[in-house]
């Protein structure tokens, strides 16, 4: 988002005409900034077979899906769900990573019936498929390395506690596995967990990686997830890509001359493509003020953007409809009847009612973690692309609260 003449635009579309058109709350996504991160990523990697793989659990539009897989991208979908709708959006099956965890197995059975990859994360699931399938399905299997890597716990998941994965030191069982029911094992996938700045961290994954792959003949690709960090305060230190594959490349190229197959890397980037392109657009309710805080409270609340509360993630916050107003201090609040606070004590151009509020940041893990708690409907979304805003998903009414239910009792 870029403030021109005194007007805050996305992909060239002022932000506040958004709002009039298609009213608020509203998720707008750029696809100008999707594109170029695809690209900052894939030029990063030049030197060897790559091929990224976009985590949808970002968010499952089937817009959002169909540009990502025009710029190049497969999918990775972590329910049949998700790879139900990676299919509807045109993908591949040959594109589609399947990663769930704790799921049963029917539903390996559908995915394996849908011709996408399937990546096994526990040995329970592992023996039952190698019984069912033996050698006629491919698999991929995810290992848990135990490194401990990004900045919070809850969104680490490659350490000795974590459910994803099987353990490193259980792969002497894995392998027998394996060989008893000759499994065809065509990769080898780890995800270690979010914002991680430092190659080195890659690069040990790498190596454990590597050590474990060695004893897998019939491997075609390697899958390193993701965790790249983006930006959500300024002057944020980030993920450099480009030194990631400085350091990576190389290594990768080693490893393939020494297995005697040149491999494909996988990358799964999800927030890396999607966080930044996305702003969730609200319009301020009340300014209330009690006698120890300003609030600002916003026609929104936890129900449409749950990482602040969640996560205690940061998202920055614009007043897009007095971008000259005199900076004062507010804490920004939705109206869900919980504790529902998007950002404490922060510096805004002063906030009238019905001011545009935008949270930055808000491209991924936003409206797809939305809800209908206290019976509220969810947001539209909105497609800016080649400079023009297109509806992506309507706004719900009362009657999608009420589709699914059973009207017919009466007590």
């Amino acid at each position: 988002m870029e403030l021109h003449n005194g007007s805050y635009q996305i992909g060239g579309v002022e932000a506040l005409q958004i709002c009039r058109d298609f009213d608020t709350p509203v998720y707008v996504y750029d696809t100008e900034v999707i594109g170029r991160r695809y690209r900052e990523l894939t030029q990063a990697f030049q030197g060897i077979r790559l091929d990224v793989k976009y985590a949808c659990k970002a968010s499952t539009n089937p817009a959002l899906l169909k540009y990502v897989r025009s710029l190049g991208a497969g999918v990775e979908g972590v329910s049949i769900q998700e790879i139900r709708l990676a299919l509807l959006a045109g993908f591949d099956p040959q594109r589609i990573l399947y990663t769930p965890n704790c799921v049963d197995f029917a539903e390996l059975r559908e995915a394996v019936d849908l011709g996408v990859h399937i990546n096994i994360d526990n040995i329970s699931l592992l023996e039952q498929f190698g019984h069912f399938y033996g050698s006629s399905v491919p698999v991929c299997i995810r290992i848990n390395p135990h490194i401990m890597a990004g900045g919070n716990a809850n969104i680490a998941v490659g350490h000795i506690d974590s459910k994803f994965g099987i353990s490193i030191h259980q792969m002497r069982h894995v392998q027998r596995i394996v060989d008893s029911h000759k499994i065809m094992v065509h990769g080898l996938h780890m995800h270690t967990g979010s914002d991680i700045l430092d190659a080195a961290v890659f690069a040990q994954a790498a190596e454990v990686m590597f050590s474990y792959a060695r004893n897998f003949s019939d491997l075609r690709y390697l899958d390193f997830g993701s965790g790249f960090k983006v930006a959500y305060r300024d002057g944020d230190v980030t993920t450099d890509v480009v030194a990631l594959g400085e350091t990576i490349v190389p290594l990768f190229n080693s490893f393939c001359r020494e297995y005697g197959r040149e491999l494909e890397l996988w990358f799964e980037p999800g927030k890396y493509l999607l966080s930044e392109a996305g702003y969730f657009l609200v319009r301020t309710n009340v300014v209330k003020q009690t006698t120890a805080t300003v609030f600002a409270g916003v026609n929104s609340g936890m129900n449409h953007l749950i990482r602040p509360m969640f996560y205690d993630s940061y998202h920055r916050i614009l007043n897009l409809s007095n971008p000259g107003g005199t900076p004062r201090i507010y804490t920004v609040v939705g109206y869900i009847c919980e504790t529902d606070t998007f950002g404490w004590d922060r510096q805004l151009n002063e906030v009238r009612e019905g001011d545009i509020l935008a949270f930055c940041n808000a491209g991924a893990y936003g409206m797809a973690m939305a809800s209908n708690y206290n019976s509220r409907y969810r947001p539209a979304e909105v497609l800016v692309h080649d400079a023009a805003a297109h509806l992506i998903r309507r706004r719900e009414n009362f009657e999608d609260l009420t589709r699914t239910a059973n009207l017919e009792l009466d007590f």
